[in-house]
């Protein structure tokens, strides 16, 4: 048996070593130039960053105890420092009532409160809560949905919260509201079941979350796979209602028994030979959001605490920094400088995306020095990296249009889709892992994972940090 895996992000690359681990002849095809997709790692000015902030965490056992069997003991655990930098204060993220309530002030609390409880007596939305903005509001009432959740959402997705699906908030807020997180912050929690939002500790490569990546990719090769950089794929070819071949860009065809991939599902679907065009047109209409990570190098070694910071306040168009100084000091050598990743996101057709790499840093730089959390520290340098169709547009109703496109699929024999972008999910690091595994796991031992159904537990999936210090915890329960 011969398969491929298109994608070296994180799925595509675990597929191909759990596959290449089992025997199997297996070729992965990535487009760039390593491995790792959005959770590679990358020299810079004598350091070692990511594309932005990258902690991995799972609650699965089998995630976990893989990523140790490929880590090792080449990791450290990280104090995680996280908060929400809004109109000159900061707040505790995942979101604390209590903390945000004071840091707000008396006078906007009791505003923030009232708002609340004016939704429980006279709610805004009745009936289904579909949109993000009805879900939150729901939930927190729309004082502090407009403080907390409207700008920085509308500024990653480019759209309105009322046209965002409220999967989104779903799968990234889950269950809790107001007035349990106000409860929450007066007693001590009485279960391990309670809602949990936040993780205080995450294990961390030493060399970079890439790291974990480069070494599967090694592991192929030295179990006999191939794996081929910089190798685009232009589509994948069927016969028979079955995958069989893969068409590179340069137009050359290879012949496998069994293919998976992680490109684009848009891309993957509208380029398949006789897709009906109703299905294409589906494909078609999944949209990705792009990133901008604009890489500052500060004179300073101490510039605040935070491994990242959400960028809530009106006034920038930044959305995110990621301060590289304060994860594992063997990022950063022998340096004594501090490398910022300051994020943007933008659409194909938007000013912002077409914008020079020169003026994108001087706007990075503007609006640094604005927030304060730089003042006369000189910026050494900068650094200006694209990357198109990052995030899967969670637009109101678009699981209307990924159902046919997921149908069809499903049709194809041999053929399965995975990822954050093959599947238009909103992966974290673990669910991808879990997908390439599971996918792996179909074709080797026969199983029929729906792989599907990974990241769907919203009401279930709780972020709990179970590698520790001396590895696996003792308190999993998967």
């Amino acid at each position: 048996m011969v398969v491929g895996v298109i994608g070296g992000g994180p799925a595509g690359i675990t597929a191909a070593y759990e596959l290449a681990k089992q025997g199997v002849s297996v070729d992965l095809y990535e487009a760039g130039d390593t491995l790792g997709g959005l959770a590679r790692s990358m020299p810079l000015w004598n350091q070692t960053v990511d594309l932005g902030p990258h902690r991995f965490f799972s609650k699965v056992r089998r995630v976990n105890a893989l990523w140790l069997e490929v880590v090792g003991r080449d990791y450290a655990m990280v104090n995680r420092t996280t908060r929400i930098y809004y109109n000159g204060k900061f707040f505790h993220y995942p979101l604390r009532p209590m903390n945000a309530l004071t840091q707000l002030g008396p006078v906007e609390a009791v505003h923030c409160v009232g708002s609340y409880f004016k939704e429980r007596v006279a709610p805004s939305k009745r009936g289904s809560l579909d949109t993000f903005e009805d879900w939150v509001v729901d939930r927190f009432g729309r004082r502090l949905f407009d403080i907390f959740f409207r700008t920085y959402s509308e500024k990653l997705w480019g759209i309105s919260c009322k046209e965002l699906d409220s999967d989104f908030a779903a799968q990234r807020i889950k269950k809790l509201n107001l007035l349990e997180a106000l409860k929450n912050a007066l007693q001590e929690p009485k279960s391990s079941t309670q809602h949990q939002t936040l993780v205080d500790q995450f294990a961390y490569p030493l060399q970079g979350t890439g790291m974990v990546y480069q070494r599967m990719g090694e592991r192929v090769e030295n179990c006999g796979g191939r794996v081929f950089l910089q190798t685009p794929v232009q589509r994948v070819l069927t016969k028979d209602g079955r995958a069989c071949e893969i068409e590179l860009s340069t137009g050359e065809t290879r012949s496998y028994d069994s293919i998976i991939s992680s490109m684009p599902i848009s891309l993957l679907v509208s380029r398949l030979p006789e897709v009906p065009e109703a299905v294409r047109e589906s494909a078609l209409s999944l949209r990705f959001r792009n990133t901008i990570l604009v890489y500052l190098n500060v004179q300073s070694e101490s510039l605040f605490p935070d491994q990242w910071l959400y960028v809530h306040s009106e006034n920038v168009r930044m959305g995110r920094i990621t301060n590289f100084r304060n994860w594992v000091p063997n990022l950063n050598g022998e340096e004594r400088s501090t490398i910022l990743a300051i994020e943007y996101w933008a659409n194909d057709e938007d000013a912002l995306w077409a914008s020079g790499d020169a003026s994108l840093i001087q706007l990075a730089q503007e609006e640094l020095r604005k927030t304060g959390l730089v003042a006369d520290e000189p910026v050494l340098g900068g650094y200006v990296l694209k990357i198109r169709r990052c995030y899967p547009v969670y637009r109101a109703g678009y699981k209307a249009a990924l159902r046919p496109v997921v149908d069809y699929l499903k049709s194809i024999q041999g053929l399965q889709a995975i990822g954050r972008y093959g599947a238009f999910k909103y992966n974290n690091q673990d669910h991808s892992i879990l997908m390439g595994s599971l996918a792996a796991e179909n074709i080797v031992r026969g199983a029929d994972h729906d792989l599907w159904d990974v990241n769907t537990d919203y009401e279930d999936y709780q972020e709990s940090a179970l590698i520790t210090e001396s590895g696996l915890s003792q308190s999993e329960d998967n």
